[in-house]
């Protein structure tokens, strides 16, 4: 199938930028997915761009995109960032619903603090997107499991899938299972053997992202 990536730099005056990754597919389906990072890495963690690939071959519009804090700095981790994320998270979405391909399904995910971000959003702006995907969520500080990052949980009312490692020193699939009861919407754990928190595994990278799409896929159905 043929696709196409190009980049995408969104600077309007007095609104969050939007800088990132755009893949438009050879024969869309009309869904999309807002994809971003955790809070060491960027759009290009290999992850991300192996998913967008994935996503884009089975027909989704992808943007692949830099946090805001990722654009003040290039290294580095967030600061006190958090609600500036949140709002370059809003303004991707429309950016996404504004485009040709765009006219299902509207998935917003994220690795670890990417995806936290995302959900924290939608815990206060639930209509913002159709379904979550949140990979290694960071429930916890590693070896701090009493610090649970679950207060917006009972607020979510967005479907989420969630995609962890068995191997996460984030949390637990245990832990993990305990607070999705929380989520007064639909949600579904995906467990990923061996993987820790960046989700490598001895699996191909391939076989990872194309049990994620289909997951997604299914989810949504």
């Amino acid at each position: 199938m043929n696709t196409h990536v190009r980049l995408v730099e969104d600077t309007p005056a007095g609104a969050v930028p939007v800088r990132g990754y755009l893949h438009i597919p050879g024969n869309p389906s009309g869904d999309a997915l807002v994809l971003t990072h955790g809070a060491g890495s960027n759009c290009n963690a290999p992850l991300l761009v192996a998913l967008a690939g994935a996503f884009c071959e089975a027909g989704l519009t992808v943007l692949r995109c830099d946090l805001p804090f990722r654009q003040l700095r290039p290294h580095g981790p967030p600061r006190g960032d958090a609600e500036r994320d949140q709002q370059g998270l809003r303004r991707a979405i429309q950016l996404m619903r504004a485009q040709p391909t765009v006219r299902g399904h509207l998935v917003l995910g994220g690795h670890s603090y990417g995806g936290r971000q995302g959900s924290m959003l939608l815990a206060s702006e639930p209509g913002l997107a159709d379904a979550l995907l949140l990979l290694s969520y960071p429930l916890h500080p590693p070896k701090s499991a009493k610090q649970l990052r679950t207060r917006h949980f009972p607020q979510l009312h967005t479907p989420a899938l969630f995609v962890h490692g068995t191997r996460d020193n984030f949390g637990s699939i245990e832990e993990m299972k305990a607070a999705l009861k929380l989520i007064p919407a639909r949600t579904k754990l995906l467990p990923v053997e061996s993987a820790g928190h960046e989700l490598r595994t001895a699996r191909h990278c391939g076989d990872l992202t194309n049990l994620i799409a289909s997951a997604v896929a299914s989810f949504l159905e």
